[in-house]
């Protein structure tokens, strides 16, 4: 009887030791999720968005050329010939620094014709040259833009209008932002009768471009008609954030 009364006794406190264990790491277990649900009932997450307008400071011009010709040489020859001419004009007469103008496109590509007896031809060439040009006394845009085509621009794409000092603006639309988020986590915080703690997180739109400028575009400008220049307005320059924020709740 001694040698099975041994292992039985071993046994059962062994059980014990394993059921006293689970136990401990039940209740272990259950306070900590008890501690997370909690963190999570006492913390509210809004967006706040904050958008201003502004008056634009400088005006992205494109300003181009294009050229044909039989040969891709002499396409070439004229049009730089002309692009020359125009960018003289803008340093020498609107007295443009020369960082203020870039080329931003250049090619020299063939024409092609087609027709049943002979298929697919090339007949001439077209060379393109564009420039954009960065000009800050907006109301003479149109003058700027009238004395260019004058000089053989004949492909001005389009204008844009933006702001150079974008800090003070980022700021003020940050500022509105949060402004907006204390808002709506205070209106939830009213209507669930808790009273609104401090901020715990705040992050900030898209990473890669927090603060968004929507410049201000006008496509397609066409010159005026002789004896009138060309009218430009500037509009408003769209600057736009959000910010997820959030707050603790008591």
């Amino acid at each position: 009887m001694k040698k099975w009364i041994k292992p039985v006794g071993s046994v059962l406190i062994a059980g014990a030791l394993l059921v006293g264990g689970a136990g401990v790491t039940g209740i272990t277990g259950v306070s900590t999720a008890y501690a997370d649900q909690d963190v999570q009932r006492n913390v509210v997450n809004v967006v706040g968005k904050g958008e201003i307008s502004v008056k634009p400071d400088i005006a992205y011009l494109s300003i181009g050329v294009d050229t044909q010709a039989e040969t891709a040489q002499s396409a070439q020859k004229a049009n730089a010939e002309k692009i020359q001419k125009i960018t003289d004009l803008l340093k020498n007469t609107w007295k443009i620094a020369d960082k203020d103008i870039q080329s931003v496109s250049f090619y020299v590509q063939p024409n092609y014709v087609y027709n049943d007896k002979d298929g697919q031809k090339v007949k001439g060439y077209t060379a393109h040259h564009t420039l954009q040009v960065s000009y800050r006394d907006l109301s003479k845009v149109g003058k700027l833009l009238d004395d260019a085509s004058n000089a053989g621009a004949n492909s001005i794409d389009n204008v844009t209008f933006s702001v150079e000092n974008r800090d003070q603006f980022e700021e003020q639309v940050i500022q509105k932002a949060m402004a907006n988020a204390d808002l709506k986590a205070g209106a939830i915080a009213k209507a669930a009768k808790r009273q609104l703690g401090m901020v715990l997180v705040v992050s900030q739109g898209d990473v890669g471009n927090p603060v968004v400028f929507t410049n201000a575009k006008m496509d397609s400008l066409a010159t005026a008609d002789a004896g009138n220049s060309t009218s430009v307005s500037p509009g408003e320059v769209k600057v736009s954030t959000q910010l997820s924020v959030q707050y603790e709740l008591k």
